[in-house]
């Protein structure tokens, strides 16, 4: 991540912004996971409106060094001052102008998320995280949940053959 030498009126006004700022609506679907997403155009939605209101304007441009395309997301304050962040563009499909296309703007919604921390509703990652698991250890049933919050709650039961039905969790 770059900055410029000072970044006192830019993280004021991003943090002004962020305060305004909504989650992402994710409005598209992905037929392949058979999920919806946060498409570029819902990320500017939710974000560039509160950001150019306290003066910070979003630049994203391309470039291609010896170690591959990068997006730069740059944010922009009236000041001159900025923050900026470089994400990697992957395709999987060499020499398809299209496949470029997409990876640029998968890039381009993905860096500017990051950069201003802007989640999306409903988030794909939460409800990853939403998720039980039980196993055996030994004569013991571990249960873990991992909540969307990040946090694991984790519960163990006796699960010994002489047990009477009153087990202890």
């Amino acid at each position: 991540m770059k900055t410029s030498d000072s970044i006192v009126n830019i993280t004021k006004a991003l943090l002004t912004a962020q305060r305004k700022m909504e989650a992402a609506v994710k409005g598209s679907k992905n037929p392949y996971f058979k999920s919806n997403y946060a498409d570029y155009n819902a990320v500017l939605e939710a974000s560039k409106p509160h950001l150019n209101e306290v003066g910070i304007a979003i630049l994203q441009p391309h470039k291609t060094t010896e170690l591959g395309t990068f997006v730069e997301t740059i944010l922009l304050h009236e000041s001159g001052e900025f923050i900026s962040s470089e994400t990697l563009v992957s395709v999987a499909k060499q020499n398809d102008p299209q496949a470029l296309g997409s990876a640029i703007t998968y890039a381009r919604r993905y860096g500017l998320q990051s950069l201003i921390s802007l989640p999306a509703e409903d988030d794909d990652g939460e409800k990853a995280m939403s998720r039980e698991s039980t196993f055996t250890k030994g004569k013991t049933e571990v249960s873990s949940t991992f909540n969307g919050n990040g946090t694991k709650s984790t519960f163990k039961k006796q699960t010994t053959p002489q047990s009477s039905g009153n087990e202890s969790w």
